[in-house]
C-alpha cells in the first residue's frame, strides 16, 4: 500500500456501513432509541414482562412441588432428593441469580458502550471470546468432579440422613445443572445487559415445565430420581430458551466499519481476575450457605423435617421473588447511573425500589403468617401428604415469612455495592455474620424446637445481614439516606403487623381453604394500605406505573440536552447498563 506523503492531508474517513433495511431492522432501532432516549415506558415494559414470567414460572414451581407432595409425600424419599436439590439451589444462586449476574451485567453493559462509541472491533464478541470458553471449561469441570464426588458431598451434607444411597443417585443427575446453570447466568446478563429481558424472565417457566415433564414420564420406574433427572432436562431447557436471542444479538452488524481483531488492550477479559469476582463469590457462597445449614442441622431430625423446611421455603419466598423483580430490572440502571457519575440518580432508583419492594413482600409476608395452615392445605394436603405434614409445614412456613423483609433488603441492596467500579468485601462480610448467626442460633434451636427452630434461626440471621448492608450502605457508591430509608421501613412493618392481626381474625370462621385465603389477602391489603394511608409521617412510596411511565420536562429536556455527567466518555468508568435511566421522579 502506497504511504501518504508528510504534510498531504489524511484522507477523508471511510463512510459508515449502512444499517441493514427491513422490519426487524427497523424494530430494533425503534427499541434501540427508546432505550438510548430515556424512555421510561421501557423498564415499564421490562418490569411487566419479567413480572409475568416470573409469576408464570411461581406457578409452574408450585405445581412441581404439589405433584411431588402427591406423589412422594414428606418421608425419606423425598428427603433425600431435597439433599441433592442443594446442588441446583446452590447453583442457581451463585451462576444465576447473582455472582454471574452481579460480574458479568456491568461488564457487558461497558462492552456495549465501546461499540456504540464506534471503537475499533467488537468488544461484546471480544468479551465472549475472552470469558465464555474459560467458563465453560471451569464449570464442565467441576461438573464431573460433583458427580464423581457425590458419596462424599452427601455425607458432608445431611450425615443423619436414613437413606444416602438414593441421595447419591439423585445427585450425580443433578450434577449435570452446575455446567447447564452457568451457560443460563451468561445468556441471561448478556441479555439483560443488551435490554433483552423476555428470555431470561422465561427460564424457570422451562426449568419447572422440565422437571414436571421427566416426573410425569419417569415416575413408575425411576421414583423420586426422576424429580433429579428433570432438574438435568430442565437445565438444557433454560439454556435453549435463551441462546437463539443472544446469538441473533451477537451477529448484528455493526454501523462503522469493522476491524479485523479487537485490540488487546480492551481489559474485559479481567472480569475474570479472582481480586474481582472473589467478593462477589463470596457474598453469593456465604448467601446459599444458609440452605447447607439448614439440611445439615434437620438431617438427624425425624423423618420429614428436611420436607417440611423445603416445602415451607418455597411457598413463603414467593412474596420475595415477586418483590424482587423491579431490582432485578433496575439494576443495569443504577450501573449506568454510576457509569455517568450521577449517583444522585442512582439513589433515587435503589431508595424507590427498596420501598416498593418492601411493600410487596410485608404484604406477602402478612398473608402467610395469618393464613399459613389454610395455605398449605390448599397447595399440597393431598396423596401422600398427610394433615400432620399440613401443620408441621405451615408452623415452619410462618416463622420464615419473620424473616423475607431481610431476604428482600439484602437482595435489593447488594446491587448498591456491586454496581460500583470495583465490587467491594462489606456485602460478602455481612453475609457471613449473618450466617454464623444462623449456624449458632440454628443448633439448639433444632435441639428444642426441630424445623421451626431451624427456620427461626434461619429469619435471625438473614435480618441481621440486612441491617448490616443497610447501615453500610451510606458510605458505598450509592448513597442511600439510612435514616430515611429505616424510618419508612419501620412504619411499613407496623402497617404489616396489623395487616397479619386483621387477616388471621378474619379467616377464623371461614371453612374453605381458598375461600379463607382469599378473603385473608384482601383483608391484609385493605388493612395495610389504610394504616399507611392514616398513619403520621408514612413513608413516600410512588406507584410502580406512574413512576415508571411518567416523563416531566426534565426528562424531556434530559433527551434533548444531555447532561455532562452523561456526556461524559464511558471508558473511564468499567460498569454501566443499557437500560435508559428513570428521570421522571425525584
Amino acid at each position: 500500500m502506497p504511504r501518504r506523503p508528510a504534510g498531504a492531508p489524511a484522507a477523508a474517513p471511510r463512510p459508515p456501513v449502512a444499517p441493514p433495511s427491513g422490519r426487524r431492522a427497523h424494530a430494533r432501532a425503534r427499541v434501540s432509541r427508546a432505550r438510548a432516549s430515556g424512555d421510561g415506558g421501557f423498564l415499564a415494559r421490562a418490569a411487566a414482562v419479567t413480572a409475568g414470567l416470573t409469576a408464570a414460572g411461581a406457578v409452574l414451581g408450585l405445581v412441581r412441588d404439589q405433584i411431588m407432595a402427591g406423589y412422594f409425600g414428606a418421608g425419606t424419599g423425598t428427603d433425600a432428593f431435597l439433599v441433592a436439590w442443594t446442588v441446583p439451589e446452590f447453583a442457581s444462586t451463585l451462576l444465576i441469580e447473582d455472582a454471574m449476574a452481579l460480574i458479568l451485567v456491568p461488564a457487558f453493559s461497558r462492552a456495549l458502550a465501546r461499540r456504540s462509541s464506534a471503537l475499533p472491533g467488537d468488544p461484546v464478541r471480544a468479551l465472549v471470546r475472552g470469558t465464555l470458553p474459560r467458563i465453560v471449561l471451569a464449570l464442565g469441570v467441576a461438573a464431573v468432579v460433583l458427580i464423581v464426588a457425590a458419596p462424599l458431598l452427601v455425607a458432608a451434607l445431611a450425615p443423619g440422613l436414613p437413606d444416602p444411597g438414593l441421595a447419591v443417585d439423585c445427585t450425580r443427575l443433578t450434577g449435570t445443572c452446575v455446567l447447564s446453570f452457568a451457560l443460563v447466568g451468561y445468556c441471561s446478563a448478556a441479555l439483560r445487559a443488551h435490554g433483552r429481558f423476555l428470555p431470561p424472565a422465561a427460564i424457570y417457566v422451562a426449568y419447572n415445565a422440565g422437571i414436571i415433564g421427566t416426573i410425569l414420564v419417569l415416575r413408575e420406574p425411576w421414583g423420586v430420581r426422576s424429580a433429579a433427572a428433570g432438574v438435568a432436562v430442565g437445565g438444557v431447557l433454560m439454556v435453549l430458551v435463551q441462546a437463539p436471542s443472544l446469538l441473533r444479538e451477537l451477529r448484528t452488524p455493526r454501523r462503522t466499519e469493522p476491524v479485523a481483531a479487537a485490540p488487546a488492550s480492551t481489559g474485559e477479559g479481567r472480569i475474570l481476575v479472582l481480586g474481582l469476582i472473589a467478593p462477589v463469590v463470596a457474598f453469593s457462597l456465604c448467601r446459599q450457605s444458609q440452605t447447607l445449614i439448614e439440611r445439615f442441622l434437620a438431617s438427624p431430625l425425624p423423618a420429614g423435617a428436611i420436607s417440611h423446611l423445603n416445602y415451607a421455603q418455597k411457598v413463603a419466598q414467593m412474596p420475595m421473588i415477586l418483590s424482587l423483580m423491579l431490582c432485578t430490572v433496575s439494576f443495569p440502571v443504577v450501573a449506568r447511573a454510576l457509569a455517568a457519575g450521577d449517583p444522585e440518580a442512582a439513589r433515587r432508583r435503589v431508595e424507590r425500589d427498596l420501598l416498593l419492594a418492601a411493600v410487596v413482600v410485608l404484604v406477602g409476608a402478612s398473608t402467610v403468617i395469618a393464613a399459613a395452615p389454610r395455605i398449605v392445605e390448599l397447595l399440597f394436603e393431598r396423596g401422600e401428604f398427610t394433615g400432620a405434614d399440613t401443620v408441621s409445614t405451615a408452623a415452619v412456613m410462618r416463622v420464615y415469612a419473620l424473616g423475607l423483609l431481610g431476604q428482600t433488603m439484602v437482595g435489593a441492596l447488594v446491587r448498591c455495592y456491586f454496581s460500583a467500579a470495583r465490587p467491594l468485601w462489606y456485602p460478602a462480610a455481612a453475609m457471613a455474620a449473618g450466617l454464623v448467626t444462623t449456624a449458632a442460633a440454628g443448633v439448639p434451636g433444632a435441639h428444642y424446637w426441630g424445623a421451626v427452630g431451624i427456620a427461626a434461626a434461619n429469619a435471625l440471621g438473614i435480618t441481621l445481614s440486612a441491617v448490616l448492608l443497610l447501615r453500610g450502605a451510606h458510605r458505598q457508591a450509592v448513597p442511600v439516606r439510612v435514616g430515611h430509608l429505616g424510618e419508612g421501613l419501620l412504619r411499613l412493618a407496623t402497617a404489616s403487623a396489623w395487616a397479619t392481626g386483621a387477616g388471621w381474625l378474619g379467616q377464623l370462621a371461614i371453612g374453605s381453604s381458598a375461600l379463607a385465603v382469599a378473603v385473608t389477602g384482601l383483608i391484609v391489603v385493605g388493612v395495610f394500605v389504610l394504616f399507611i394511608a392514616c398513619a403520621a409521617k408514612a413513608p413516600e412510596i410512588p406507584p410502580l406505573p406512574r413512576s415508571a411511565f411518567r416523563r416531566t420536562p426534565h426528562a424531556r429536556r434530559h433527551r434533548a440536552a444531555p447532561s455532562a455527567a452523561e456526556a461524559a466518555p464511558v471508558e473511564a468508568a468499567p460498569v454501566g447498563g443499557d437500560v435508559p435511566l428513570d428521570h421522571g421522579h425525584r
